[in-house]
């Protein structure tokens, strides 16, 4: 019999990175220039939620004995024993279809084929080969993680515009430093269980090499939607400070000693890279309530 309470299978979801899935696609629908059906809206958002999930739990499933060996993961439920593998299984393919067909059913069939499309390419390009295959695993697999604000803009719109790509872009740049800066101060963590994390496989100093290219990188393209004339100024000034810190915070990163164990700045980037993606998207988000607020006041 199952030892498995409620919470071990919220647990399941990783409902830290479901709700920023959800966030982003929240922005991408917002940020769409249509009107929004409020019951679709919601509709599309708990379908988008619950494949997050079951990504989540699949992740989970095939990683558990990877898990086992991680401090920072031993405790999930899988490892630690208090949802066996065949019930993670059967908890996210179950959500998997749930989701996919209830956003086709009842939003759109593009929405529902891209959620379809990043469930399948985390938990199977991603988890089951890229992650114990490649350093460039986060870099690839990062794309799962972009595709919801596209999702987003494909549920209101029934299409796919540059506009949901930027967001896109945006996240996609911000993967590898984010996860690179908590790979250096885990590290050991990661030998442990074999994963070919860049700074185990290519070393430190190159992780930190990259870490400040890919910032250079996406602090100009944070600001792309401002200089395409997609938002104020006022989302544009807040994008290049908002750039100018990750780029500051990478710097200090790349200038971070090898023998440094308690690796601060690396720490400091990625506590940064969390209020970086939220605040970004947070502008976003009320640059396009506030813009679309303002024409319709002028019509």
């Amino acid at each position: 019999m199952s030892e498995a309470t409620a919470g071990d299978f919220f647990a399941l979801l990783k409902p830290r990175v479901m709700s920023l899935v959800v966030f982003t696609a929240f922005v991408g629908m917002v940020a769409a220039p249509v009107a929004i059906n409020p019951l679709l809206a919601v509709i599309a958002i708990l379908a988008i939620a619950i494949g997050a999930g079951a990504s989540g739990a699949l992740n989970m499933w095939y990683d558990a004995d990877i898990d086992a060996v991680m401090t920072r993961t031993a405790g999930r439920p899988v490892p630690a024993g208090r949802v066996t593998p065949g019930e993670a299984l059967s908890f996210g393919l179950v959500l998997s279809v749930l989701s996919v067909m209830t956003l086709g059913v009842l939003v759109n069939w593009l929405s529902a084929a891209l959620l379809a499309f990043t469930i399948f390419f985390y938990a199977v390009v991603y988890t089951m080969w890229l992650k114990r295959w490649t350093p460039q695993n986060i870099v690839i697999g990062g794309a799962a993680g972009a595709i919801p604000p596209v999702i987003g803009w494909a549920a209101v719109t029934g299409s796919v515009s540059l506009e949901s790509l930027i967001l896109f872009l945006i996240i996609f740049l911000w993967t590898p430093p984010h996860f690179w800066a908590l790979a250096l101060f885990k590290s050991d963590d990661y030998a442990r269980a074999g994963i070919p994390m860049m700074p185990n496989v290519a070393g430190p100093a190159s992780t930190r090499r990259q870490i400040f290219a890919y910032a250079l990188i996406l602090a100009p393209v944070g600001v792309l939607p401002w200089l395409l004339g997609y938002t104020t100024a006022a989302y544009g000034a807040i994008s290049a400070v908002l750039g100018a810190g990750f780029v500051w915070y990478a710097w200090k990163v790349l200038w971070m000693s090898d023998i440094d164990r308690a690796m601060k700045p690396a720490k400091a980037l990625f506590g940064y890279s969390l209020l970086y993606l939220f605040a970004i998207f947070a502008a976003y988000l009320v640059d396009s309530v506030v813009g679309r607020a303002l024409m319709t006041g002028g019509a």
